[in-house]
């Protein structure tokens, strides 16, 4: 015998490692369970019901009369692809639609 190393410590480690392994495999088994079914209940839960109240569209914007712009962007040192991401990434991050957005000059620094 190599140290303290008996028959029963051997048992003793062989018992811990298939235990181990046991608890890996239902672990395997159990994480895609779980998975479906908190799947099932977000997709139950997404459902609109009939019992909420809808909220009214919002009434279309009004022009008032002499603030009409003619949609011309001056653009300097910029070239047009540039401008458009420009004027699309402001849209995006301001949550304003590109076509309520008035831009008259773009210029690069």
């Amino acid at each position: 015998m190599i140290g303290n190393l008996t028959g029963e410590s051997f048992l003793i480690a062989l018992s811990g490692i298939v235990i181990v392994f046991l608890m890996l495999a239902v672990l395997c088994l159990l994480i895609p369970v779980i998975s479906r079914i908190v799947q099932f209940f977000e997709a139950r839960g997404a459902k609109p019901t009939a019992a909420e109240p809808q909220t009214p569209p919002a009434p279309a914007p009004t022009v008032l009369a002499g603030t009409a712009f003619a949609g011309e962007v001056t653009l300097i040192d910029v070239d047009e692809k540039t401008a458009a991401c420009i004027m699309a990434i402001v849209s995006h991050e301001t949550g304003i639609p590109l076509s309520e957005l008035i831009f008259k000059t773009i210029r690069a620094l």
